[in-house]
């Protein structure tokens, strides 16, 4: 066995581990989410670029953040996007990782705190994307929708329990 059959085994575990943890998410949901981080990078980088030509110190903190946020979302969803970072892959694996509700969490929170630093409509619009990246994938962490049959079925066994209670208690005064 040669030693390039020996890593292809240890190559394809972060692969599985990764894919463990996207359960639920569908491939263009994924997809999709993904884009939104990049279009979100690119609306934080130009919105925090302009929020930074100003001379109030609060809309250039607000602008700085801003572009964090955006380096920290094409770290995390486009890391071939920063190919000269040594670690960019590493992080990007890292964030993989995580569960779609810390995801959600994170991405909204980055988002959140440059519009409570400076409420300007140059932080709202620059951020917004991020934010909705954050939302969709707190959407994914809600999980996928019932189907009708099964709803149904539930809503059936719910009014036959009531009846049974509502005429177990008629029984119960005659």
């Amino acid at each position: 066995m040669s030693s390039q059959d020996e890593q292809l085994p240890a190559a394809a575990a972060p692969e599985a581990a990764a894919a463990s943890a996207d359960e639920g998410m569908t491939w263009w949901y994924r997809w999709l989410c993904r884009i939104a981080g990049v279009i979100g990078g690119m609306s934080c980088a130009c919105a925090g670029l302009w929020n930074c030509v100003t001379i109030n110190p609060l809309n250039i903190a607000a602008g700085v953040w801003m572009m964090l946020n955006a380096f920290v979302l094409f770290l995390c969803e486009a890391p071939f996007c920063c190919q000269f970072i040594e670690f960019a892959n590493a992080v990007s694996a890292r964030a993989d990782r995580l569960r779609a509700w810390q995801k959600a969490a994170f991405y909204c929170g980055m988002a959140v705190f440059p519009v409570v630093l400076s409420l300007t409509l140059t932080t709202l619009f620059g951020n917004a994307i991020a934010f909705a990246t954050g939302v969709l994938y707190g959407l994914s962490a809600l999980g996928k929708k019932g189907d009708a049959i099964s709803y149904a079925r539930i809503h059936q066994q719910q009014k036959q329990m009531d009846e049974e209670k509502l005429t177990g208690s008629l029984e119960g005064q005659a």
